[in-house]
């Protein structure tokens, strides 16, 4: 007569491979990195004029800052009037279908915000636009 033996403890740990969660993590990451739309700021803050008939624009555009100095901004930076036409013709050649939005402060000089417009007309911007409030 045979006899086993049945042993009571368990020698087999078991483990949870969660490298193809990590795997799904990184690729999720990636994805939203990726597919993120990055709006470039002015750089400096003004007080925008308010509108009844403001809209929402809805596709990422080039922001054009004149505060009331007439002093003018892209992007963290001083650009000067010499410098629009420069700076939205290099930003057109990426999208040129892209929208030019100037946020003029409501104590901004008319002459300013009109060269600045004209600029960006000159610099080839089929749609120049200017931030209000509602």
């Amino acid at each position: 007569m045979r006899r086993f033996r049945h042993s009571t403890t368990d020698d087999t740990v078991s483990t949870v491979d969660i490298s193809p969660l990590i795997d799904v993590v990184f690729l999720l990451l990636i994805f939203f990195i990726v597919t993120t739309v990055f709006v470039k700021e002015t750089g400096v803050e003004v007080s925008k004029p308010r509108a009844a008939s403001s809209q929402d624009l809805e596709k990422q555009a080039i922001l054009i800052a004149v505060t009331s100095e007439g002093r003018v901004w892209h992007g963290g930076r001083e650009i000067g009037m010499d410098g629009v036409r420069a700076v939205v013709a290099a930003l057109l050649e990426e999208d040129g279908q892209m929208p030019v939005i100037i946020r003029a402060d409501a104590a901004a000089p008319t002459e300013s915000t009109v060269r600045v417009l004209d600029a960006a007309k000159l610099a080839g911007a089929e749609s120049v636009s200017l931030a209000t409030e509602k």
